[in-house]
């Protein structure tokens, strides 16, 4: 895939959601896995317990399940990860007398759709296994998730750190240099990325006061070191790695000052830059949301891609896909994207394809020249390919889902990015 200099202008484009899409919520969680993108709890007037999977192919939202005992409660400002065809839910309870010996932790089989006991995987016994909290980061590294911080009512920000190991699910303890100075300390509201074998931790809320120090956790030799700072003081911002960089946007000095600023950073050359937007298309200014990146070169481990869906894609429904990569000017640049499939009652699965202008008209059509050098390839290509091989071939995006300020009432807001070309 040819290479996109992030120091060019990027597109923002407002993805409109149909009736069937979650409400407007912030404090939510979401994680990608095969091309589709999983949301789960958060806020809008009260703490939410839905669960939804969002198709990027077929621009289909659909509600799963998320009752019975392996499944979680409502929640706020949790995490969620994936992992070999597994989504792991932590944190985020309502504190009580409940939640003080109850490990926060779910786990949720994505190949056959359903929440499973976190002891399913594994007859391992444990004996250490972090409490309940909000507002923390969780990232995956190799085989392990690693959970920092958080809040807990009445003890405040946290600056333990955890590991899970997802081949035993036992919880340990990490421990790096004591010398105060040589660690984040206590914080929640930040937010973590993984590159390579290393955790990357910037911002958040120390107890009542924003930060804007930057911290690397090297898993090889467990130490901390402080990099160069970039970025002011941000709270509630979302952070994922893209290529050899990691982009962070949005958040806020403040509950109340979201802004709309997109940084990267270079882990090659350690260096931070602010990414502009193109004239006529900035971003929303967004607090408490999520990101969530699509495509080849947000993948940090392509290996496994698609294997946990296999039996699924088999029994897939024949799915139409349609890509224009037409050329126009950055004056009329349109986006149309994410557009519905028609069901498979209304394709003639025993026929030949036929170029039927409605059926056309309803497949996944991208016109929009940001993506014209990034992703060239034949439409007729593109149509004949299987589900496994369109995600595959999907363009490199970020997604930014929901966040304050937020309508009520309303469907969740999505907005997508492209790095320009030209």
């Amino acid at each position: 895939m040819p290479s996109t200099s992030l120091s060019n202008p990027s597109l923002w484009t407002p993805l409109p959601q149909s009736s069937l899409c979650p409400c407007a919520r912030y404090k939510h969680a979401c994680c990608s896995y095969d091309g589709n993108v999983y949301v789960l709890g958060g806020r809008d007037s009260s703490c939410l317990g839905d669960f939804w999977k969002y198709s990027v192919v077929l621009d289909e939202w659909t509600k799963l399940n998320c009752t019975g005992d392996a499944a979680p409660e409502e929640l706020e400002q949790h995490s969620m990860v994936t992992h070999k065809g597994f989504l792991y839910v932590f944190g985020g309870m309502w504190d009580s007398a409940y939640t003080g010996w109850r490990c926060p932790l779910w786990v949720f089989d994505i190949a056959n759709q359903k929440w499973v006991p976190c002891q399913g995987k594994t007859s391992s016994p444990q004996t250490q296994r972090p409490s309940n909290r909000k507002g923390h980061s969780a990232v995956v590294l190799g085989s392990a998730m690693l959970v920092y911080g958080g809040f807990v009512d009445i003890k405040g920000s946290l600056q333990e750190f955890w590991s899970l190991n997802f081949n035993t699910m036992a919880w340990s303890p990490l421990s790096g240099s004591e010398r105060r100075s040589s660690v984040p300390g206590p914080r929640h509201n930040h937010s973590a990325v993984a590159y390579q074998n290393c955790m990357f931790l910037f911002g958040g809320l120390k107890g009542l006061r924003e930060q804007k120090d930057f911290w690397k956790w090297n898993s090889t030799n467990h130490t901390w070191t402080c990099l160069k700072l970039g970025p002011p003081r941000l709270m509630g911002h979302a952070a994922v790695t893209y290529r050899d960089s990691m982009l962070l946007f949005g958040g806020g000095e403040s509950q109340n000052s979201p802004n709309n600023s997109l940084w990267r950073y270079s882990f090659s050359s350690q260096s931070w830059s602010q990414v502009a937007s193109l004239p006529g298309s900035d971003a929303p200014d967004r607090i408490h949301h999520c990101c969530i990146g699509l495509g080849r070169s947000y993948e940090p481990d392509t290996s496994s891609f698609g294997s946990a869906l296999q039996p699924m894609l088999q029994d897939a429904k024949p799915k139409h896909f349609k890509n224009k990569c037409f050329p126009a000017s950055h004056s009329d640049i349109e986006m149309k994207t994410f557009t519905k499939s028609l069901s498979s009652s209304e394709l003639d699965t025993h026929s030949e394809p036929r170029n039927d202008p409605q059926l056309m008209e309803n497949s996944l059509t991208f016109e929009n020249n940001a993506f014209r050098k990034q992703w060239s390839c034949s439409e007729e290509l593109l149509l004949n390919q299987g589900d496994s091989d369109i995600l595959k071939n999907l363009p490199d995006t970020l997604l930014v889902l929901g966040g304050r300020p937020y309508s009520r009432q309303s469907p969740i807001s999505i907005w997508s990015m492209t790095l320009t070309d030209s």
